[in-house]
């Protein structure tokens, strides 16, 4: 039951302009992430081929497959960075037509046979990857609290259908090629290249009001004309976490101007991270279940090849994995908010070892390695959700971007570690060592809950 003193911080999320601007923002970002997912979900299936069309390597193809979560988690921090100071819309339109040019780049390098072109597309290619992530967060800028969850896997969940239909743009890529002439594998990127220049256009004209401008104007305390700037700097400066927060909403008048925020810095800001146990808790679940779910999804494909299945059992594999990853967000959002973050990460751990478990148990049968990737996506769900969550709420309005940034840019060097760690995994422990190994990042996790219980609460 929300106190009386959070109704009085949260007063400011019920007013008209507020509620308008929460609608309008989400109505943007769904439509981003639909057509966005849509382009960069090009990068997994056709970019894998192009890789290997390329390089004609498979070291090299290697390196060119990890370099899309690679540029993701390079570019993740600095986005959430300029979010910071210059905007969500700004930020995410940056990122977006980076992809675009990312896309075009691949074109290219299809044309000219270059795998340093095919590299810096990859790289670029993964600014879509790390718009998508800072969407997720955007959502929740202007929500209401008791709703995050429900914000934020709305804008998961969109994506499911750029992440199942992105990767089948070699279909209609074939058919660009030959109408156009185009190198083989290159018509999907230039399809993907017109929908991520479309998605930044979208997002560039339409995320109107800037959500964090219109976080600041109802947070921020006021100022009269003729205060000294070091007096309404010490205005500005919170006392504490979440202070920010507290102040009544007033509606601006001709005596008074909103005082600017304190300058932000990155140190600063995983401070604070530092100092939250439930914002250190969910950066801790966000980062162990990625790499998690990225150390076992990656060389699934290799072990079903090695059974002997061909493209159509490893496509509907992983195509259920991305379901499960996927379709149940708005589930796992509806369930964080009504029974708490920290607890529906309690019950992702669990799927996630039970993923974990019918993988050792079942690595030579079909069934058994198709059920444990369902289940892994179920749970990477689970946790994902709540812990960004729970991660957007648990630390100072101003700080936010640089620490979603921040979190992202570490899901993504994650990841990219998982994916390169796998391959000698697999062909040193097989798929059920891999498995195994998978379940000890489920630990750290419920360590963290055990030695604070208070958390349970979060």
């Amino acid at each position: 039951m929300i106190g009386e003193d959070e109704a009085v911080r949260d007063a400011w999320l019920s007013l008209p302009d507020v509620v308008a601007a929460r609608r309008r923002t989400l109505r943007v970002l769904v439509a981003a992430q639909v057509v966005g997912a849509l382009g960069y979900g090009a990068g997994p299936s056709v970019g894998v081929l192009l890789a290997q069309e390329v390089t004609r390597s498979e070291a090299m193809a290697g390196i060119a497959r990890a370099s899309t979560t690679i540029g993701a988690a390079v570019i993740a921090l600095p986005l959430g960075m300029l979010a910071a100071r210059a905007g969500r819309r700004r930020a995410l339109t940056l990122a977006w037509a980076v992809a675009a040019a990312g896309s075009a780049v691949l074109v290219l390098s299809a044309a000219a046979g270059s795998t340093a072109l095919l590299v810096l597309g990859m790289v670029a290619l993964g600014a879509g990857t790390a718009a998508g992530l800072q969407a997720r967060f955007a959502a929740t800028d202007l929500a209401e609290p008791a709703h995050r969850g429900r914000s934020l896997s709305l804008v998961v969940w969109v994506g499911t259908i750029g992440a199942v239909l992105g990767p089948n743009l070699g279909v209609p890529g074939e058919a660009l090629e030959a109408r156009t002439g185009l190198p083989a594998l290159s018509g999907a990127f230039a399809i993907a290249a017109v929908l991520l220049a479309l998605t930044a256009v979208v997002v560039g004209l339409f995320l109107r009001p800037e959500p964090l401008d219109v976080v600041r104007r109802h947070t921020v305390p006021t100022a009269a004309p003729g205060t000294a700037p070091a007096a309404a700097a010490d205005a500005a400066l919170p006392p504490e976490p979440d202070a920010t927060l507290t102040s009544r909403p007033t509606a601006p008048d001709a005596t008074s101007r909103p005082t600017a925020p304190p300058p932000l810095r990155l140190r600063a800001a995983l401070r604070e991270v530092r100092r939250s146990p439930a914002a250190s808790f969910a950066l801790l679940a966000l980062v162990l279940s990625h790499l998690a779910m990225v150390s076992v999804m990656t060389m699934t494909p290799v072990h079903l090849s090695h059974q002997g299945h061909g493209i159509t059992v490893v496509g509907l594999t992983i195509s259920l994995h991305v379901l499960g990853m996927f379709a149940f967000a708005p589930v796992m959002g509806a369930l964080a908010d009504r029974v708490g973050a920290v607890p529906t990460v309690l019950l992702g751990q669990v799927v996630l070892l039970a993923s974990a478990v019918v993988g050792v148990a079942g690595e030579e049968r079909t069934d058994a390695v198709v059920l444990a990737l369902f289940l892994l996506g179920v749970g990477w769900s689970m946790v994902t959700v709540p812990a960004a969550t729970l991660l957007s709420g648990a630390v100072e309005t101003a700080s936010r971007p640089l620490v979603q940034g921040a979190s992202d840019s570490a899901m993504n060097a994650a990841a990219a570690v998982g994916a390169i760690a796998s391959g000698p995994l697999l062909a040193v422990v097989g798929f059920a060592g891999l498995s195994a190994a998978s379940a000890l990042c489920v630990v750290p996790v419920v360590v963290a809950v055990v030695r604070r219980r208070t958390l349970v609460h979060a």
